[in-house]
């Protein structure tokens, strides 16, 4: 067997053994200059560093920004011509509604003559019964013509506050 003093006298020992040294003087070395380096240079080259870093980082939130406002102002316009042309559609919706309800309803009813007046001997309550008759759908048709303005106006409304 041999000992470690055996090992020590081959060539191939010895240069290894010289390499490492060599290798960890380099990283003594290394640790040295880099302390004399920060406290002497490193300060001034820190301080640049950091100026250079402000100047891309504010350049960099301006162009973010310009690009939130520019993005901002077409969601506008989208948003603005979106809601002006659901307010002509709904506006126009609710006119053709009205039109057609102020067109189907007619302004005065016939007059209608019920099969059990037309019986009775007597023609003067026949006449009040049909008069009440008329009078009543009258006003039920009217009712109906007016709920249903009102409800296209409240349509109306309604899309144009959203």
């Amino acid at each position: 067997m041999r000992t470690m003093t055996q090992n020590r006298n081959t060539p191939v020992g010895d240069a290894v053994l010289a390499a490492s040294r060599q290798v960890w003087l380099a990283s003594l070395g290394a640790a040295v200059v880099t302390r004399e380096w920060a406290q002497t240079e490193a300060g001034n080259v820190f301080r640049t560093l950091v100026k250079e870093g402000t100047a891309v980082e504010s350049k960099a939130i301006r162009m973010v920004g310009d690009g939130i406002e520019v993005s901002f102002t077409r969601a506008n316009a989208v948003w603005s011509h979106t809601r002006s042309t659901l307010e002509s559609t709904v506006r126009q919706a609710a006119e053709a509604a009205v039109t057609l309800a102020q067109n189907t309803i007619p302004r005065s009813l016939p007059k209608v003559m019920l099969p059990a007046m037309m019986k009775s001997s007597s023609q003067p309550k026949a006449k009040r019964a049909a008069k009440k008759t008329v009078a009543r759908t009258k006003r039920v048709i009217k009712t109906r013509a007016t709920k249903t303005v009102k409800r296209a106006k409240r349509t109306v409304r309604a899309a144009t506050k959203k």
